[in-house]
């Protein structure tokens, strides 16, 4: 018998249902693959914003990664809010001694409303360790800023970018070109050598929120699913790309509204 491809997520609880674990798992369901969670914090959040964080202790986000590797396993990781440098170290610690090869860090940092998902002193740990151990980091541009150190406002500088974060250790980056003008959203893939533009129409929604989470799961979604890397990119934009269009009506909250994960569920499983 066939099993499920496994993916988990380490990331924050996202009470309004649109990031976070929650939209992780929509999009790993969605995809085909079986999600498991790993919890690093809650929140009380919705489309407006941020009004509460809780951290899990480190201590505990180790015992509920021991659960699910000492059992089920997974076929590739993705982590999300880690919210400290303790919270970092551990899951770093715990992602080489499970051998974690396909690990995919969305380096969660400051929410859509500008509430800080990352503590300050955490942004050089996140860089150090945890960049180090993935096969591919997937920045925005306010997160590539950060984490390169350079000032981004067009096509070429992104691409300086791209390469600064890859000398800091990620094998490859996928930095989203998503807050740049223009009619087109290109996204950029590095791998050490060579650049894949991806770009998509730009789609005029305010459903926005949980995008950068969306993607990064689809790509380890696909991954799990035994795509390489440059194929559950491409895939993982395109998935994004039909939902972000199919939840420009969704309207859900007062604010920036989430996506609807499952929209194209029928359409993007025949394919």
């Amino acid at each position: 018998m066939t099993r499920l491809p496994l993916a988990l997520t380490i990331a924050g609880s996202d009470s309004g249902g649109g990031a976070g674990i929650q939209a992780d798992l929509k999009t790993f369901s969605a995809l085909k693959v079986f999600g498991m969670s790993v919890i690093t914090a809650l929140t009380a959040q919705n489309t407006l914003g941020v009004q509460g964080i809780y951290d899990i202790s480190p201590e505990f986000v180790c015992q509920q990664i021991d659960s699910i590797f000492q059992d089920m396993g997974a076929d590739a990781v993705k982590t999300g809010m880690l919210s400290n440098s303790s919270t970092i170290l551990l899951v770093a610690q715990k992602m080489r001694e499970y051998k974690v090869g396909k690990l995919v860090v969305d380096p969660v940092m400051v929410a859509k409303g500008g509430d800080r998902l990352l503590k300050e002193e955490a942004e050089s740990t996140l860089k150090e360790v945890l960049l180090p151990l993935c096969l591919v980091v997937t920045p925005n541009i306010p997160e590539a800023e950060v984490i390169s150190g350079i000032s981004i406002r067009s096509l070429r500088e992104m691409k300086e970018a791209a390469r600064i974060i890859h000398q800091k250790g990620a094998k490859n980056v996928v930095l989203k070109g998503g807050h740049l003008e223009g009619n087109q959203s290109t996204d950029l893939l590095y791998d050490g050598q060579n650049f894949r533009e991806l770009s998509a129409p730009r789609i005029n929604t305010a459903n926005t929120h949980g995008t950068g989470c969306t993607f990064a799961s689809a790509i380890t979604a696909y991954l799990a699913r035994g795509s390489g890397l440059e194929e559950a990119v491409e895939k993982a934009k395109q998935y994004l790309t039909n939902i972000l269009e199919l939840s420009v009506s969704l309207n859900i909250g007062k604010g920036v509204g989430p996506l609807n994960h499952l929209a194209n569920l029928y359409t993007l499983n025949k394919k």
